[in-house]
């Protein structure tokens, strides 16, 4: 187990476990969080995942770990690592079992005090338009040759059906759609599970919420993004359902012997993983992309259906009842990028596992209208707490492979949480706090409170103290939709 004493102190927000802390360690590990933190993270394996991960052969730069990080599978999430492509490896749990989960923001010019008397008619009208739950089915069924082309052609699929705008696609990292799917390399079970889901939340964690855009901190970026103090805000935070979840399962099972044809030594069996030059490594990462894009193309129509549901509301009544897309960020995924490592330019696979892409000011991969500013970074907070809009800093390129955090990190599994909490009095704790509920179970709801999670706020904080990204907007919940 990893321990304070092995850590040595960079700053008040950051921290660095040696390369010399094991034998096997190819790299060091840097880590982004205050001492609070750090002392709360002691009670799982995220930081021995992170030192495990520190193993992997084809490493560049240091392993990184966000301050929202707890133990996931193999890798912690809150972790970042990158490979050197295409010599290097890709591991599936470095970019987790629901691929592409992430974040889409829609801002709207609908001030609440005008909105307020229609609250709960909206949260009815959300709840219909978008279906949430375990196996839930979507109100888009899929052919086979269909959801090929969601594969290949993620939110685009969605533009050439009507249901998406130009700057929908503009306003969405990679534009919605990773190049390089291959819908051949997904197991017909993972089709099977994906063709009838696009278009709905999900369990778990997964939620989309109204909110209320309560504190601005860097005006010029909030007028570029469409944001203003006062007025409702929609979070829509999924990703690739059962589709992505089955990919997963499959190249974790393949990369078992995967591992033994290639001599690849790991600390963990949950490290599997294959060179992203072999056969292997690249048919997970075609079959990763193409979940990526069917993830992009279900936030998009999820998005299509929420604005529906705004139009049935306030349409009449509002007259700027319009939701305009802000961004759309992945915070699950393998993205080959180019970086500096040691003042080298690399082309290299970053692993983001629960972290957000958070490129700089003037990065040409971002919109034009947001490259005086840095990526929006999106993140979303627990039921009953503050979400936050970023942006990325100059700073992450060289500290975290262009990375900030993606959400305020658990404390308490899921289990622990109903165990500690009952969904009845959660719901009517958040509906006293004027926060209107929609939840599928009381058990699942329970699994989701608020105090299951860290404090969103002291992880923008730290993410900010060091410099990797900085205050846009703070947000406030007014509906929440769970599955």
């Amino acid at each position: 187990m990893v321990s304070l004493k092995d850590l040595r102190k960079v700053s008040d927000y950051e921290w660095e476990i040696p390369s010399t802390l094991r034998e096997d360690m190819r790299v060091a590990v840097r880590i982004f969080a205050t001492r609070q933190i750090l002392e709360a993270v002691m009670n799982d394996r995220s930081l021995e995942q992170a030192v495990n991960v520190a193993t992997l052969p084809g490493l560049a730069g240091n392993v990184v770990v966000m301050p929202d990080m707890h133990q996931g599978y193999g890798f912690p999430i809150g972790g970042i690592a990158a490979t050197l492509y295409p010599e290097g490896v890709i591991s599936p749990g470095g970019i987790g079992y629901d691929i592409n989960c992430g974040v889409r923001l829609l801002g709207s010019f609908i001030s609440v005090d005008l909105a307020e008397p229609y609250l709960d008619s909206l949260a009815v009208a959300l709840d219909h338009a978008c279906p949430s739950g375990v196996g839930k089915e979507g109100l888009f069924h899929l052919s086979a040759s269909e959801l090929d082309q969601v594969c290949l052609l993620g939110a685009r699929w969605a533009f050439q059906k009507g249901l998406a705008s130009e700057q929908d696609l503009q306003r969405t990292e990679e534009e919605g759609c990773l190049k390089g799917a291959m819908p051949d390399k997904v197991s017909p079970r993972a089709k099977a599970r994906g063709r009838d889901q696009l278009g709905t939340l999900g369990s778990g964690n997964h939620f989309l919420e109204v909110e209320v855009v309560e504190q601005i901190f860097d005006a010029k970026a909030a007028q570029k993004m469409g944001l203003q103090e006062g007025c409702l805000a929609l979070m829509i935070h999924c990703g690739s359902r059962g589709f992505g979840h089955q990919i997963c399962t499959d190249y974790v099972q393949e990369f078992q012997s995967a591992v033994r044809r290639y001599d690849i030594h790991l600390p963990d069996r949950e490290l599997v993983c294959a060179p992203l030059n072999s056969p292997e490594g690249a048919a997970y990462l075609g079959a990763m992309r193409a979940a990526a894009n069917y993830a992009f193309a279900n936030r998009q129509l999820l998005a299509h259906q929420a604005r529906k549901a705004f139009e049935e509301v306030f349409a009449g009544k509002i007259q700027r009842w319009h939701l305009h897309q802000v961004y759309d960020v992945a915070h699950n995924i393998g993205k080959v990028e180019t970086h500096s490592v040691r003042d080298h330019s690399v082309k290299v696979c970053v692993h983001r596992k629960g972290a957000t892409r958070a490129f700089g000011p003037g990065s040409r991969e971002i919109p034009p209208e947001y490259q005086s500013i840095g990526q929006p970074v999106l993140v979303p907070g627990s039921m009953g707490t503050s979400s936050w809009v970023l942006v990325g800093a100059a700073e992450s390129m060289d500290k975290s492979f262009g990375s900030s955090c993606h959400g305020a990190g658990r404390v308490l599994s899921r289990s622990q949480a109903k165990k500690q909490v009952r969904g009845d009095q959660l719901r009517s704790r958040l509906e006293a706090g004027g926060i209107h509920i929609r939840a599928g179970s009381l058990p699942g709801l329970a699994e989701e409170a608020p105090e299951a999670y860290k404090d969103v706020d002291e992880v923008v904080e730290t993410v900010c103290g060091a410099g990797i990204a900085r205050k846009v907007a703070r947000l406030r919940p007014l509906i929440v939709i769970k599955g």
